[in-house]
């Protein structure tokens, strides 16, 4: 699945081409993905100018000048197609912009969603409403986690996968931190220290960057709206690398948290 930083480049990606445009066509070419496309989809953004682009975790923001936003979440292999050469039978959402531009949403597995929101309601929008605070933005200190982790027993990744903890992470993402700020993935949430979460948060937002910086990390079927695939995979310390020998000289290890895997390092992270 497509994770922060693939929906930031996304976004990113779009920008370029759709920011300041005005949609001139809008094709809706099946009755739903994981659920049905918003009734009033065409109608509100055929002739609507786009505003501004945006991101809230795992969604992409599409800001209009009717006071609306698309809402997109890309599921398991969604991906947008700029200009595409030629039509293909996954291209469920067309849209054509008034100086030419055509993108479409193409998703295989149909697990994505296209939501149609008032933007002066988003935050209160339900998905967005119970959400923590973005992972790259001020509100994500020390202090939120110590909070939010006070007398957890939990292990400590299955809690920052919770959205309403830390708004859009996602496994890879986390597996890094946590060997970025060598804390144990099954360590008890409420007994990791203070200076272990002060080496946290900087932890998260340096993975998170480095990622978008490199285009994100390509799993199997995402790639960038430009068609080019991310890169961040070459980079991962921990994720995938059971076996291997970590920067530290131990060997990573996998466990399964939650039918996840979780990748670490017995010897740096404690």
């Amino acid at each position: 699945m497509p994770e922060l930083p693939e929906v930031e480049t996304t976004v990113r990606g779009l920008a370029r081409y759709l920011e300041g445009e005005r949609i001139a066509q809008v094709a809706v070419n099946r009755p739903d993905l994981r659920r049905p496309f918003p009734p009033g989809l065409v109608q509100a953004l055929t002739g609507a100018r786009v505003t501004g682009m945006g991101r809230r975790a795992k969604y992409g923001l599409i800001h209009t000048d009717r006071a609306q936003t698309m809402v997109f979440h890309l599921g398991m292999s969604g991906r947008w197609r700029i200009e595409p050469e030629t039509p293909d039978r996954h291209d469920h959402l067309v849209i054509g912009t008034a100086s030419g531009r055509v993108l479409a949403l193409n998703d295989a597995r149909r697990f994505g969603s296209v939501d149609l929101v008032d933007t002066a309601l988003l935050a209160a929008w339900p998905p967005f409403a119970v959400m923590g605070p973005e992972p790259l933005g001020d509100a994500l200190t020390p202090r939120h986690l110590h909070a939010a982790f006070a007398g957890r027993i939990a292990p400590v990744k299955p809690l920052l996968l919770d959205q309403r903890i830390v708004a859009g992470l996602g496994n890879i993402y986390v597996c890094e931190a946590l060997h970025r700020a060598h804390i144990r993935p099954d360590k008890e949430a409420g007994r990791i220290s203070r200076p272990a979460l002060e080496r946290l948060v900087p932890a998260i937002r340096a993975v998170l960057g480095e990622s978008i910086e490199a285009g994100g990390s390509t799993i199997r079927d995402y790639a960038q709206p430009n068609g080019e695939l991310g890169y961040f995979a070459a980079s991962w310390r921990v994720y995938g690398r059971e076996g291997e020998i970590c920067s530290c000289g131990g060997t990573v290890e996998r466990m399964l948290q939650g039918g996840r895997s979780t990748f670490w390092c017995r010897k740096c992270q404690k």
